[in-house]
């Protein structure tokens, strides 16, 4: 088995130490960075959002292999950071106000990032004005929100609302996602796009970004 393919493996089994030690021998191995990603700690979060889709996982798996996932990919993150992999946009990334629920935004934060975005994360609990100011701000691409309830998935409805009042709607794409949401809620609001998971949603931003 190569090295990328023990990252990988480490991964979708929830072993972190591995995952840590593996993507340390591959810097070791001078292997790049970009490679190390792309060849090895993508393939296995995206192999565990398959396991979860198909019903085959189940969240504790997810958050084991998810630690996992972040402590390979601090490892090449700050080499990534310096230059060795372009950014494929900027994303300001949160949960809605009155939903306290961050494990699923941690885990999509991270996938975007591995996937090459430039991640904000805004927190949780985030008031409709906050996300409002980022596109005032210009600064990023994508806006994502995510809800965990069918009460407060309401608010994306104002956030977008509040954007169209203030002229902005047109100035950033808006995504969701969550527990509770559908495409026919997505579309009904008038959101760009829908994640259902965490790698559904890198391969939306993808999209929206016009990147393969």
């Amino acid at each position: 088995m190569s090295i990328l393919e023990k990252i990988k493996q480490c991964i979708i089994e929830g072993d972190d130490t591995g995952a840590k030690e593996e993507t340390e021998k591959a810097l070791g191995e001078k292997l790049s960075p970009v490679d190390i990603l792309n060849g090895g700690i993508m393939p296995g979060i995206e192999a565990t959002g398959k396991l979860w889709t198909e019903g085959q996982y189940f969240m504790p798996d997810v958050i084991l292999s998810a630690e996992a996932f972040k402590l390979a990919l601090a490892e090449i993150e700050p080499l990534l950071k310096a230059g060795d992999a372009p950014k494929l946009g900027r994303i300001a990334l949160g949960v809605v106000a009155g939903d306290m629920h961050d494990l699923g935004i941690g885990i999509v934060a991270a996938m975007l990032r591995g996937a090459g975005f430039e991640v904000m994360e805004l927190g949780i609990d985030v008031p409709v004005d906050t996300f409002v100011a980022q596109a005032r701000e210009g600064k990023v691409d994508i806006i994502g929100m995510g809800a965990y309830m069918s009460t407060t998935m309401l608010i994306m409805k104002e956030v977008i609302e509040k954007l169209q009042a203030e002229n902005l709607r047109d100035k950033v794409q808006i995504m969701v996602g969550g527990v509770p949401l559908s495409q026919e809620y997505a579309d009904e609001i008038g959101a760009d796009a829908w994640g259902k998971d965490a790698v559904e949603v890198v391969l939306e931003a993808k999209k929206l970004m016009e990147v393969n």
